[in-house]
């Protein structure tokens, strides 16, 4: 076994997609001939918690820890909801408060990559003592957060050794970052950050082709795109008796799909049928502005708020809805962005309409695999459509997924191209 020190922030009981990604590669990584230690915060500062997936960490992993001072305990004296939200990187009122124009201020210009940069000094002492005594050659950082990578740059300099920097989201191209109300100079020093790790690591993984793409103008190193994907085959589930539209993950201003709510209304005017089978299920987070159109459009009362839920019962959510909804922001920034869900949609086998920009990776990813449809937020006479022809076949209860080809997306397949990469 040739030892790997993976140095993550998300780990259980840290609850949300991000943990995922790396807590699956752990798993799988001894079945290619490699050990991982993990590295992580003690006293993490997590805006959401999933004690079920404690479960699931390797009983054999040497996990590491260190305390880190992050800054959200004093900033949540002035708005505790507010800085939940920030340190998620949850950006999501159209008009932002004061407290939040501040709030954004202090984190886009006074952290710099963000809030846990007092992690990385301390990070590169106690990690000096830890590849030296268990020999290890391979480093792996993930982020976001961003500043992990400082600490890979930091061990790097020193040590002869490999360093593999993994970015599950891009850095300074993501649709929030121009949200941050950055000065001119914090937005350069983002860049050179950006770049210098680009430069230095010795390769790099990205969940997507539009940030391999990205990259590749700014470094020459190996890029390796590994994305995201789901564990376990799955017993089948009796499906709702309703004509459930199910959306698992938060659901906030920037993804809130009116084009979807006008169809939806639309089809309740001149379908009885459709009118009386309809359920809309959203697990998570729902921000003001979604609620807000899901009443004006009159579907407020078609609606279960399901709050937020373990992972196991997101899957068990999942595999007994009649759809699954995949949503992201109409712009170019999101283009790139594939999320963690749509994998984890994909393993439940039940159709999937995606919703997002034009040229969404994402979507391609969902037509390809034949397991669903991808249309745009303005698509109202379309989405109308669809949605009447899969209730004419939920109607003779022949709404199927015939999905193909998505067995490169288990996570062991996955950690295998890893295994490679390294």
């Amino acid at each position: 076994m040739q030892k790997i020190l993976v140095i993550a922030y998300y780990w259980p009981p840290a609850g949300g997609p991000g943990v995922q990604r790396w807590l699956k590669f752990v798993k799988y990584l001894p079945d290619f001939g490699y050990e991982p230690l993990v590295y992580v915060p003690e006293n993490p500062s997590y805006p959401i918690v999933d004690h079920n997936l404690e479960k699931e960490i390797p009983a054999n992993v040497q996990i590491l820890k260190q305390p880190i001072k992050e800054p959200y305990g004093w900033a949540g004296l002035l708005s505790k909801k507010k800085t939940k939200t920030i340190s998620s990187g949850i950006i999501q009122e159209k008009d932002p408060s004061l407290v939040e124009k501040m709030l954004l201020w202090i984190r886009g210009n006074f952290f710099i990559p963000d809030a846990r940069k007092k992690w990385v000094k301390p990070s590169i002492h106690f990690l000096a003592k830890v590849i030296a005594e268990e020999g290890i050659k391979t480093i792996v950082t993930t982020g976001p957060p961003h500043s992990l990578h400082l600490i890979g740059l930091g061990l790097k300099r020193k040590y002869d050794l490999q360093w593999i920097a993994d970015f599950r989201d891009p850095w300074t191209s993501i649709g929030y970052h121009k949200k941050l109300r950055l000065t001119p100079w914090a937005a350069q020093r983002h860049k050179s950050l950006e770049k210098e790790v680009l430069v230095t690591a010795d390769k790099i993984m990205v969940t997507s082709q539009t940030t391999r793409k990205e990259f590749e103008a700014i470094t020459p190193k190996p890029i390796k795109v590994i994305t995201n994907g789901f564990d376990g085959n799955l017993s089948p589930r009796k499906l709702d008796q309703e004509f459930t539209i199910s959306h698992l993950g938060s659901l906030l201003t920037g993804r809130n799909p009116l084009g979807l709510w006008q169809a939806i209304q639309e089809l309740i005017a001149e379908n009885v049928s459709f009118q009386e089978a309809l359920k809309i299920k959203l697990a998570g987070v729902i921000s003001d502005e979604v609620q807000n159109s899901l009443q004006s459009f009159g579907l407020d009362a078609y609606v279960e708020s399901l709050g937020y839920l373990p992972h196991d019962k997101v899957i068990e959510t999942m595999q007994s809805s009649q759809i699954l909804l995949l949503l992201e922001i109409d712009s170019e920034e999101t283009k790139g962005i594939i999320p963690g869900k749509l994998f984890e949609y994909l393993n439940a086998r039940r159709p999937i309409l995606a919703i997002g920009p034009n040229e969404w990776e994402a979507g391609s990813m969902v037509e390809e695999s034949k397991a669903g449809k991808f249309l745009l937020h303005s698509d109202v006479a379309l989405l109308k459509n669809v949605l009447l022809d899969w209730f004419n076949q939920y109607q003779k209860g022949k709404l199927e997924c015939p999905s193909e080809g998505i067995d490169k997306f288990h996570r062991k397949a996955l950690t295998e191209s890893l295994a490679k990469f390294i």
